[in-house]
């Protein structure tokens, strides 16, 4: 079963972990110097919060699936809708490595899907793809200043 994902940017990690602690009833499942992370049954949610970012508020939203094929799938309904979906192999983001995909919605808002298949000692080294509005430039990055945090330019493994 896929879980939904949220990514909120934080300007005090302790307090927002005290915080969401007590909201969810639960520790969380991850913990380190810049990043907290929640894998909650009920509601079934990948709730993460980091503190190096430039202004807080939620970053991105998203599904964690379960296997490449959960992340295939995903894209394949994308692109039948006429989005351009951005895929990336092996990305280490969020002291994980895994392959994700990113779209856009029409509003502006950022969608990740992921499939986590390893941790990572790093916070993360990759950057988001800019999202495209063609299949050509599905390539491009964000520049460094508008990166998301958890995908910033970091050194890579």
């Amino acid at each position: 079963m896929n879980r939904f994902h949220i990514h909120v940017h934080v300007t005090d990690l302790e307090s927002c972990v005290n915080f969401y602690s007590q909201l969810f009833g639960a520790e969380p499942a991850i913990l380190k110097a810049d990043y907290a992370k929640w894998l909650l049954e009920d509601p079934r949610i990948n709730f993460a919060i980091s503190a190096n970012a430039n202004e807080a508020g939620i970053d991105h939203l998203g599904f964690q699936v379960e296997s490449d094929d959960g992340l295939s799938a995903i894209a394949s309904r994308l692109t039948k809708a006429g989005v351009t979906v951005t895929r990336q192999e092996n990305a280490s983001c969020c002291y994980a490595r895994g392959n994700k995909t990113w779209v856009t919605d029409p509003n502006g808002v950022s969608w990740e899907t992921f499939y986590t298949f390893d941790d990572s000692v790093t916070y993360g080294g990759d950057l988001r793809p800019q999202p495209a509005t063609t299949p050509a430039e599905s390539s491009c990055c964000i520049p460094a200043a508008k990166t998301n945090a958890c995908c910033a330019s970091s050194p890579t493994e």
